[in-house]
């Protein structure tokens, strides 16, 4: 059954907070720092039970992972990875634009790719070879010289044959803190990066959030969460698949139906008790559905803002008029438009990206993109007849701000007072 919930439970109960675990954290980071390797090895067999000989996954173990992987599956992870490698090209930007705004000033963007970029693909549960895809992938279309990775031991072979194809340069069987702080910081096996993406659970956030600053982070992202749309035109089997699919990722992932109808509310809660009745994962959706619910709103236009308050991971639109409802949402991590666009089309198939940011996030975050791997700087060309035209503006400005030097710069290029 979906509880019913009161408006503004999301954001009281979802709000990321890392403050818990930010002491066990810092220790670790702490002992990464002075230790390395050695400490790395040490928290894989406290926490992980894996007693590693060395951090780095070697070639012949990449080549003996696809003797364990179904080879129609490697065909899919293929086939998958085309598709993730296709929609992210169409994100690429020039290396270089540049334009005369006005008679001898030419300004423009210069777009460089990061060189060395860590990705982290998180382990326990389940394997997510697909979120191997969807790191690396990106990083490698965004021009990113060296892509790494981390993911906890003991690596599971489709994981390790999905970030081969991907085309990731190292891969190190180290999960948790550890990796994080391995990754920013570097050890005697590893070279730090310039940038950490993918997701993880607390530890982990904590971990890139604290480390923010040595290296950059994508944003914060943890369990799964996903928020749909639906009026009275909706089919609440699919509205109730998609709850209990992103539902069945944790015990800690969160799910929310908004809509105007109370009958719609009804509908779904019956069938997802009915698809959970036999489901492989039930006691992790039934923990997750504890998290989640439904709120009714007086209109869809109403649901729509308290939608956006909720800035959902996946948002999936199932209303009379699914384009009305696009262009009214501000706030989603990645948004599913129509009952035949399951949330699993982005999570494995469709090529956009499913690394994205929860817990509100999507407020203030894009989902994972080609942009993340790359910086800019603008670029501006100016001739004598571009610069007096804007020297005015200039030498007034600094002489203002008492800038005099600022402020000969462009007396001694024009020869004016």
């Amino acid at each position: 059954m979906l509880q019913q919930l009161e408006e503004g439970f999301w954001q009281e109960n979802r709000a990321s907070s890392i403050d818990g675990v930010i002491d066990t954290v810092s220790a670790i980071i702490e002992d990464v720092k002075k230790n390395g390797d050695k400490a790395i090895i040490a928290y894989t067999e406290k926490f992980d039970k894996v007693k590693l000989k060395k951090l780095a996954v070697s070639r012949e173990e990449i080549e003996a992972a696809y003797e364990k992987v179904d080879p129609e599956l490697v065909e899919e992870l293929e086939n998958a990875a085309y598709n993730i490698q296709r929609f992210h090209e169409m994100q690429l930007p020039k290396d270089l634009w540049l334009a005369e705004v006005e008679p001898g000033i030419t300004l423009g963007v210069k777009s460089t790719p990061l060189e060395r970029v860590g990705c982290y693909i998180p382990g326990g549960r389940a394997s997510y070879p697909s979120t191997a895809l969807m790191c690396v992938i990106p990083a490698r279309v965004a021009g990113v010289e060296e892509v790494i990775c981390c993911t906890p031991a003991p690596v599971n072979p489709v994981t390790l044959v999905a970030l081969d194809i991907a085309g990731v340069d190292e891969i190190y069987a180290i999960g948790g803190v550890q990796a994080i702080a391995g990754m920013a910081l570097g050890t005697e096996t590893i070279e730090p990066v310039q940038k950490i993406v993918g997701p993880g659970n607390v530890f982990v956030t904590a971990a890139k959030t604290l480390l923010r600053g040595k290296v950059e982070i994508d944003f914060p992202a943890g369990p799964s969460e996903a928020g749909i749309l639906a009026d009275d035109s909706c089919d609440p089997a699919f509205v109730a698949s998609d709850l209990v699919a992103q539902a069945e990722h944790d015990p800690h992932s969160a799910v929310i139906l908004i809509t105007d109808s109370k009958k719609v509310a009804e509908k779904v809660s019956k069938e997802i008790d009915k698809q959970v009745k036999d489901a492989p994962r039930k006691e992790i959706i039934e923990q997750a559905l504890k998290n989640s619910g439904y709120i009714l709103a007086d209109s869809m236009d109403l649901a729509i803002e308290m939608m956006n308050e909720v800035a959902p991971e996946h948002l999936c639109i199932q209303t009379r008029d699914v384009m009305d409802t696009l262009s009214k949402v501000r706030n989603a991590g990645s948004i599913f438009v129509g009952p035949y666009t399951p949330i699993a089309a982005g999570d494995y198939a469709s090529g956009t990206n499913h690394v994205l940011p929860t817990a509100c996030g999507a407020r203030l975050y894009s989902g994972l993109n080609v942009a993340h791997f790359r910086k800019t700087s603008t670029v501006q060309m100016l001739t004598r007849e571009g610069l007096d035209t804007i020297a005015p503006t200039i030498k007034k400005i600094s002489t203002a701000e008492g800038l005099h030097a600022h402020c000969n710069s462009v007396k001694i290029r024009t020869k004016q007072e």
